[in-house]
């Protein structure tokens, strides 16, 4: 190293330390000056030729004057000009030795995430290099070598290298194919390309939440070739072990095209392309495995190709049309044309229906407009049968939206992994008329039966057909008709020839339909490449880019406009500015990228386009969003009346019958409100009624509610940056927190240490004149990180409060109800008896309801003659609600499940801090969890855990966070979670843990 290191200083007059980097056969060495400038040192191998070196250089040289801002490292000419030299090695033999300005970053293949915005980005970095090499020119740009992909047919020749015979089959293949395409390759202008964008030579800097694209290097595999060749190369590599190629080819590609506009034809090419430079790669690895047997690296190399290659047998003409969608391309040649020609002649078309359209009423079957089905993620047939009945109109047509995201595509079959958060094709590719069943229908246009056949799987098409077109020129469409009695299986065969204006088949009832209410699904597809008789009817709403041109809008045919059918979403950047506009500027939203939720079912919801999200945060919905039970309640009570506590009514007295049933006896009064804000609120007035007193001890960072003595008795609100600071009728103590507070989980006596905190803060009360009226906090304290105290940490302090004469709230507004598992309450896991008690959101299960209970001689104490009222507290609409809510927890077992399912997640979460360093503390007991994230050092990872709670979203996992440092994942689903839920948050979690440990 010294020896370089004076080559450094005696050549370039730079001193620094360096570090020596991987190179597979030159030397490379990072150099770093005390002022922090930062340098590649390069040695070629013993026997490298001086037009290598050349040519990058010259290459590099080039970018730079043709795109200065490329992200491409600067040469750095030594002391005399040179752009390299021929220096000594310490063994006396001769490299040609140059230097680089270091870039920031690390290598993209030890980098994680790796997004479609990052891999975009990658594509649109190569595509700017191309973009300025196309017209470089240097003699050593051709050459004879292995790794040109115009070259890769000599492959074909090695091929007896792999011995098993279904790898070496498969290689048979994709040698073929690149010999079927190689005469349009050559046909394909060639250029300066970089042809060796791999994994290690693209770098990404940045935070976890700001990763980006910082540098392409190594241009030391420089040929010529056309231009797609340098895509396929780099595309190779983006693949490899990546969670859904497509889309990552997608993004990398629209990239490109966006800097270099790529041909439809050179599009066309990439996947042939790309597979043939992963077979250069195994048999290029394998090959030199024999030559070296003890370099188990060799092999070991091979295997992400070979998972993909195995893996990935995707249709080229569907992935063609793709990659030609993302970058704006006709999906095959003639789409264009054959749309054209639709268009104009809309309006001459025979009715499909037999009838004009025009005036045929539309219905919204959508995600926000429609509550069809009632179980996003099942669709029986008698409910199958039934939709759309709102918009029946004694047998008149009426027309479904194409475009149209809905949740009627319930089933599994329709998912696209193994979750029921899972991607989801919800977006409607078709129009639909709905008419009596038996209506008949007509060919459009003339045709030809492409397909006829009886689908009788559950909720499937049941009869349907295809027909092919073709326009005068000759360009070919084809239109499926969905959801037909299958009558016509005797009559109708393919290459039978269908008139325009025929009536061909008929709409069919349910028990020939697939299980639907009488109508057609009529769709348009420009090509069948890769869809071939079995057309999706709906897409992935993150597809649409592809769906929308493969199958567009099919109005035309039906002789109406296109937006006149076409549904668009509320879109959601017009809500948020809209937000913006009319909301305070402190009304926070949660995630970088919002999401806008329009329905919901027990734990998963759905946003406008119909993505489903596992709900492991709210835990308002207690008993599960859109609860039937709830839904009835609220139904029946609103067609009587809903009054006050002013008039009697027996809901009133049998939700306070139920909620008085799950407390200890000393508890005998309720008090009916609208929020747990009022609530707390009420309890203050309690305590200070009774004892005389103002006062109030409470743990430091707490969260009571937003009124104002409510923000004064939550250290969470009012010691924030702009917050009104401590009351002086307030005394904090710190939370009972036995991973990071003073007393930690190795002191037995950590309970009563957190304890007799509270003596001091009682003597300061008392000493200002305030007393003690009380003390209130969160049983479990959920904005402290979702802590549980030491055991007998609350009954000590309870203690120490009545001695001072004051009374013991607890807030079980986060932890009661069930939600622990083994206790109803925190309070009964502490051993203590509170003398009031506050539940909030969770017992409307979203439905605006507090409740506080009380002892009767507190109660007595508040009744002092003024009267208490809360115009929508104890509501006859609310009280039915709530009780139900607790009937539900009792009916459905949701205590016992949160129990098992909390067992089964705090396991999983154990078994992430055993792996993941940066997990520092699991905590909590049911379905009240928390997940403590740290640096090396043991200090808060708040950038880990805002990116991981951003990721979790990502994979379609709601959670929250929490702390004073918010570096505490917080997981509180409600109860309705299932086994399967929890696996994926433990799956998912785990994967976004290993991209946060790779940052």
């Amino acid at each position: 190293m010294d020896h370089w290191t004076q080559v450094l200083s005696t050549h370039w007059g730079i001193d620094a330390q360096l570090r020596r980097l991987d190179g597979e056969y030159d030397l490379n060495f990072l150099a770093e000056t005390a002022a922090g400038n930062g340098y590649v040192l390069k040695a070629m191998r013993p026997g490298c030729e001086d037009w290598l070196v050349d040519l990058q250089i010259k290459a590099m040289d080039h970018i730079q004057d043709k795109a200065p801002n490329a992200l491409i490292p600067r040469i750095i000419p030594s002391s005399d000009g040179a752009r390299f030299l021929h220096c000594a090695d310490e063994s006396g033999a001769q490299r040609l030795v140059w230097l680089i300005e270091r870039l920031p970053g690390q290598c993209y293949a030890n980098s994680a995430p790796k997004t479609d915005a990052l891999i975009h980005q990658i594509g649109a970095a190569l595509g700017q290099t191309a973009k300025a090499l196309q017209d470089f020119q240097h003699d050593a740009l051709e050459r004879d070598f292995k790794w040109d992909l115009m070259q890769a047919g000599w492959i074909g020749n090695e091929l007896s290298c792999i011995t098993q015979p279904d790898r070496r089959a498969l290689l048979e293949t994709i040698h073929a194919g690149f010999e079927a395409i190689k005469p349009a390759l050559d046909r394909l202008p060639k250029q300066a390309i970089h042809n060796d964008a791999n994994d290690y030579n693209i770098l990404v800097d940045g935070g976890l939440l700001n990763r980006s694209l910082s540098g392409l290097i190594d241009f030391g595999d420089m040929c010529a070739a056309p231009r797609i060749c340098d895509v396929a190369v780099a595309a190779a590599y983006l693949v490899l072990d990546h969670p859904n190629p497509e889309a990552a080819l997608a993004a990398f590609v629209s990239g490109y095209h966006e800097t270099y506009p790529l041909t439809a034809a050179e599009i066309d090419l990439i996947w042939p392309l790309l597979r043939a430079r992963l077979a250069v790669s195994v048999v290029n690895s394998t090959l030199m495995a024999a030559d070296n047997p003890d370099d188990p690296y060799v092999t070991i190399s091979q295997a992400p190709a070979w998972r993909f290659l195995e893996s990935y047998d995707l249709h080229p003409g569907l992935l063609s049309a793709r990659l030609r969608a993302a970058c704006d391309l006709p999906v095959v040649d003639e789409a264009d044309r054959v749309m054209a020609w639709l268009d104009q002649e809309r309006g001459n078309f025979a009715q499909v229906m037999g009838e004009d359209l025009s005036d045929a009423p539309l219905g919204s079957l959508s995600v926000e407009h429609s509550t069809w089905p009632q179980n996003p993620f099942h669709m029986p047939l008698s409910e199958a049968a039934r939709v759309g009945e709102e918009f029946e109109d004694n047998g008149r047509i009426w027309l479904g939206y194409y475009h149209e995201p809905r949740l009627i595509y319930a089933e599994p079959a329709f998912r696209k992994g193994p979750w029921k958060a899972s991607d989801r094709r919800t977006v409607h590719l078709a129009v639909d008329a709905f008419a009596p069943a038996g209506t008949p229908l007509h060919a459009p246009y003339d045709g030809t039966v492409f397909v006829a056949e009886n689908r009788t799987g559950h909720l499937d098409y049941g009869g349907v057909i295809i027909l092919s077109h073709e326009t005068p020129e000759g360009d070919a469409f084809y239109t499926l008709y969905g959801h037909l009695n299958p009558e016509f299986m005797d009559r109708l065969k393919p290459g039978d020839l269908v008139k325009k204006g025929e009536a061909f088949c008929q709409l069919g009832e349910a028990s020939q339909n697939g299980g639907w209410a009488p109508h057609v699904h009529f769709q348009l597809a420009l090509t069948t490449e890769g869809i071939e008789a079995d057309w999706p009817g709906v897409g992935d709403p993150d597809e649409m880019y592809m769906w929308r041109a493969i199958c567009p809008n099919p109005a035309a045919l039906l002789n109406l406009p296109d937006d006149h059918v076409c549904y668009q979403p509320t879109d959601k950047a017009q809500v948020l500015n809209g937000r913006r506009a009319h909301f305070g500027g402190n009304l926070s939203l949660t995630y970088s990228d919002p999401v806008m939720l329009v329905r919901g079912w027990k734990h998963h919801l759905f946003d406008e386009w119909g993505r489903p999200y596992l709900d492991a945060y709210n835990n308002v919905p207690h008993v599960g969003h859109a609860h039937p039970r709830i839904q009835a309640v609220a139904a029946d009570q609103l067609k009587r009346m809903n009054s006050n506590t002013r008039y009697l009514h027996p809901a009133q007295t049998a939700f306070a019958d139920k909620v008085l049933s799950k407390l200890p006896d000393h508890f005998e009064v309720c008090f009916f409100v609208n929020s747990g804000t009022e609530a707390n609120e009420l309890a203050l007035r309690l305590a200070r009624a009774h004892t005389g007193a103002k006062g109030i001890v409470t743990p430091d960072h707490g969260y009571h509610g937003n009124t104002n003595a409510a923000v004064a008795i939550s250290a969470y609100k009012f010691n924030k940056p702009g917050g009104i600071g401590k009351a002086d009728w307030v005394e904090l103590v710190e939370v009972a927190d036995d991973y990071r507070g003073s007393f930690k989980r190795d002191d037995p006596d950590r309970a009563q240490k957190y304890a007799d905190l509270v003596d001091p803060a009682i003597a300061a009360l008392q000493a200002r004149g305030q007393g003690v009226a009380g003390f209130i906090a969160e049983t479990f304290p959920s904005v402290g990180g979702q802590i549980i105290p030491p055991k007998g940490y609350l009954p000590a302090v309870y203690e120490k409060i009545r001695a001072a004469g004051g009374v013991c709230i607890a807030d079980e507004v986060q932890t009661g109800l069930g939600r622990l598992g083994d206790y109803y309450f925190g309070f009964e896991h502490q051993g203590a008896l509170p003398d009031i008690v506050v539940m909030g959101k969770p017992i409307g299960n979203g439905h605006p309801l507090g409740v506080l209970v009380t002892t009767k001689e507190i109660a007595q104490s508040f009744d002092n003659g003024i009267e208490f009222f809360s115009t929508f507290g104890g509501s006859t609409l609310s009280c039915r609600i709530g009780k139900e809510v607790l009937d539900i927890v009792d009916d459905e077992g949701l205590q016992e499940n949160a129990k098992q399912m909390g067992e089964r997640l705090i396991d999983g979460l154990r078994t992430l801090e055993a792996r993941y360093d940066c997990v520092g503390d699991v905590r909590g007991m049911g379905l009240f969890l928390g997940l403590e994230l740290i640096q090396p050092d043991g200090s808060e990872a708040t950038e880990i855990c805002q990116f991981i709670k951003n990721r979790m979203r990502d994979h379609r996992i709601l959670i929250g966070s929490e702390g004073p440092k918010d570096n505490i994942l917080k997981i509180r689903p409600p109860l309705t979670i299932e086994a399967e839920d929890v696996d994926m948050i433990l799956t998912v979690l785990d994967k976004v843990l290993a991209e946060a440990s790779l940052g």
